[in-house]
């Protein structure tokens, strides 16, 4: 079990298991975007190919036991034991399997904001675009977000999709269990995504007043589990819909019910949202980093604890440096327990300072007018001190 304490010291006693990463010898601020793998996830995937190689086709066997750990991790995370988990490869391939499933003839109108993600800002701009009334309600303030959302939910409301942090600014979006409240009284799919969230920030559904909603996430980013894991959790009346994009992996659990002529078969629980034939491999490599976390005591509520040192050491430190706010400043008015697993810094030219860093080794990442430092477990407090005195060098020439 390694302690917080044992994290903020040079060395920093987790980094020793991402000795491939090389995380003690360079500052991998790109957490928000793509944190390092451990060691152990190499195993994951050489375990793939030996299955690979001894099983040929019969691999699937071991390879669906793989997807039920990814299940039973994505569960944990959301303290929703019984849930339904469908997993694709990415968040587009469940959003779109989602969005097919919705009754959108009869209810034409999708309720999110201006400050989604890519994966809903490009899809639902191009359904907005073949006559989907698509109603993006603004971001900020973020205080009010939920509310607001819930006042543009109409009984022609198909579905509405926002986030738990917003991606750019690190916002948690507070009042989801009323937004969740108003779409159950009108039928409204709810969903979520918390992609943002899992790693930095607690998401147990039933404390957040959210186990009729969906949620959307992955472990690309603060779980660490590589590409290829992302999971969309379903709600009970999950079991009443047929998405029009299927995979034949949605038949496997129907195979011996009567067949109805015309009418295409759906296995029940978490195969209705189902594929087609994947790579296992990143099963494989996150439930191995699945079993790396319980082994090192990387539970959600201590890292979130890890978190919120890291972000705030940040914060403290950007601070003290003084620097021109038309060049570079931060939201100093939302509270630091209301940011989630970044520090999201707003520039004048955030790409520019992004790739002034990286030529001095500080690796960051950048979403239009933000520069974001994502720290992770695996970092001393002295590499986000260092990190800040190069910013510093940035800044002022």
């Amino acid at each position: 079990m390694t302690t917080l304490d044992e994290l903020r010291r040079d060395p920093n006693a987790l980094a020793a298991h991402y000795t491939e990463f090389g995380v003690a010898d360079r500052i991998l601020l790109t957490g928000h975007s793509h944190q390092a793998w451990p060691d152990v996830a190499r195993e994951g995937i050489l375990e793939a190919f030996a299955d690979a190689a001894e099983e040929v086709d019969t691999k699937w066997d071991r390879a669906f036991i793989k997807a039920e750990e990814m299940r039973a991790g994505f569960r944990a995370l959301l303290g929703d034991p019984h849930g339904g988990i469908a997993l694709g490869a990415s968040t587009h391939d469940l959003v779109i399997r989602f969005l097919s499933a919705m009754d959108l003839p009869r209810r034409p109108r999708l309720v999110t904001t201006d400050g989604e993600f890519h994966t809903l800002r490009r899809q639902l701009g191009r359904l907005a675009e073949e006559g989907v009334e698509v109603v993006r309600v603004p971001a900020s303030p973020v205080s009010t977000l939920a509310e607001r959302v819930a006042a543009e939910v109409t009984e022609d409301t198909a579905a509405v999709l926002v986030s738990a942090v917003l991606f750019e600014t690190s916002r948690l979006v507070p009042g989801l269990a009323h937004l969740a409240d108003v779409c159950l009284s009108k039928s409204v799919n709810l969903v979520v995504d918390a992609y943002h969230a899992l790693g930095v920030v607690p998401f147990a559904l039933h404390d957040l007043g959210l186990t009729n909603a969906w949620v959307l996430g992955g472990g690309y980013k603060y779980l660490q589990l590589g590409e290829g894991n992302c999971f969309l959790r379903m709600p009970a009346h999950a079991q009443e819909l047929r998405p029009v994009v299927t995979g034949w992996y949605a038949e496997f659990g129907a195979l011996a019910d009567e067949r109805r002529p015309g009418q295409v078969a759906y296995a029940a629980g978490s195969d209705r949202f189902a594929g087609a034939t994947y790579d296992p491999t990143s099963h494989y490599r996150g439930a191995r980093v699945f079993r790396f976390f319980a082994e090192q005591g990387l539970t959600p509520e201590f890292l979130r604890e890890v978190s919120r040192h890291q972000v705030g050491f940040l914060a403290e430190g950007f601070d003290k440096l003084g620097l021109p706010e038309d060049v570079v400043t931060r939201d100093r008015e939302t509270p630091l327990d209301r940011i989630g697993g970044f520090l999201s810094l707003r520039c004048a030219d955030a790409g520019a300072l992004q790739a002034a860093l990286a030529e001095r080794g500080v690796r960051t990442d950048s979403r239009g007018a933000y520069l974001r430092f994502g720290p992770a477990p695996y970092l001393s407090d002295s590499q986000l001190d260092s990190s800040l005195r190069v910013l510093r060098e940035v800044v002022n020439g």
